[in-house]
């Protein structure tokens, strides 16, 4: 009895040791607070509050990426990851945004795009000032300044200096054309580019020029649309000094320079620099002559040929309008008169609000009341 009791006061006493000891081992550990940071990443410096998530994030710098996507072929680091990329193939978008209506495949992607809505942008370029809801759109952004295009086409050596903007430039040496049109079959490389076809169809222009009136289904064709009223003429040829008002008309024309002839005559062989010229060109086969001499009555397939057939009557060059026959001895001169047949009045005084169908008539009237300089 005695012996049993000793026993067990000694057990109890090294019992109360043994918490007094892990206790004490506790206390000698640095003490940290809930929350701190104190496991760091060798690699990249990052820190993270516990050794598990220190050993996922590891995982990034291994390279090894050991979870991998059935339906795509994409592979992670992490399963969280593979299981977050596979809710895009289901399709299933169940975070909606109660203003816009858009849906979103995840929480995270909802709450940055209601940061449009809230209208704060709190990333700001320091070299322009261009304000961004998110930093990585700042980061993006700021690509533009460096100067910097790491992505390259293998194809034709063109350089981008997004990853995404190199994939879809890449669809077009693919040749695929997967977005097509219900309509009118054509077929498109980008679905941007299907969307703004259809607006062809819809028959809805909602871009006005305020000189002229006339409408257009894309901005950009209004934009480009305007350089007529403008007068501006930035794309010049370096080869004749020769200036266009777009790009593309400018690329055209070095066609001519180039000797290239890529468009061929199925009929007769006969090769043209351009399409439009090779469609003109068709037309002689085609028999029919709408175009007639106002004088002898000769009728020709081509405007140009009639216009070269006057000079034997007038002795000069001639430019006729299609919409009335009236001649003209140069270009300028018809081009100014087509203004007459221009519906409205489209160019307005500043300051005095007069309307007038051409611009040289506008012209001559501040010259004239409001004395403009020549």
């Amino acid at each position: 009895m005695h012996i049993s009791a000793v026993t067990e006061t000694n057990s109890s006493t090294n019992d109360q040791h043994g918490a007094r000891s892990q206790l004490s081992q506790e206390a000698d550990k640095p003490h940290r607070r809930k929350g701190e940071k104190t496991y760091s990443c060798d690699e990249c410096g990052k820190d993270f509050t516990r050794t598990g998530h220190l050993k996922r994030h590891q995982l990034i710098h291994s390279g090894l990426k050991a979870y991998s996507c059935d339906e795509c072929g994409k592979s992670f680091t992490q399963s969280g990851d593979l299981k977050k990329h596979q809710l895009i193939h289901t399709g299933l978008k169940p975070y909606k945004c109660e203003l816009c209506g858009n849906s979103f495949t995840r929480a995270g992607g909802l709450k940055r795009h209601q940061l449009i809505h809230s209208g704060l942008k709190p990333y700001s370029c320091e070299l322009c000032g261009n304000s961004f809801t998110q930093a990585g759109d700042l980061k993006t952004h700021q690509l533009i300044h460096s100067g910097f295009k790491a992505y390259n086409c293998d194809l034709c050596g063109k350089s981008f200096k997004k990853a995404q903007n190199l994939k879809t430039h890449q669809l077009i040496h693919s040749g695929v054309k997967a977005h097509s049109c219900d309509l009118c079959g054509k077929s498109f490389t980008l679905a941007g580019g299907l969307k703004a076809h259809k607006l062809i169809h819809s028959g809805f222009k909602a871009y006005n020029c305020d000189l002229c009136g006339k409408s257009f289904t894309v901005a950009q064709n209004l934009k480009t649309h305007q350089l007529i009223h403008s007068g501006v003429k930035p794309y010049s040829c370096n080869l004749c000094g020769k200036s266009f008002k777009k790009a593309q008309t400018l690329k055209t024309h070095q066609l001519i320079h180039s000797g290239v002839k890529a468009h061929s005559c199925e009929l007769c062989g006969k090769a043209f620099a351009q399409s439009r010229n090779l469609q003109r060109h068709l037309v002689t086969h085609s028999g029919i002559k709408a175009y007639s001499c106002d004088f002898c009555g000769k009728v020709f397939s081509d405007k140009h040929y009639r216009n070269i057939h006057l000079r034997i009557h007038t002795g000069n060059d001639v430019y006729c309008c299609d919409q009335c026959g009236k001649m003209f001895t140069t270009d300028a001169q018809l081009k100014r008169h087509m203004f007459s047949h221009t519906a409205g009045r489209p160019y307005k005084c500043d300051l005095c609000e007069k309307t007038y169908k051409a611009p040289h008539y506008l012209k001559k009237h501040q010259q004239e009341n409001h004395h403009t300089r020549k």
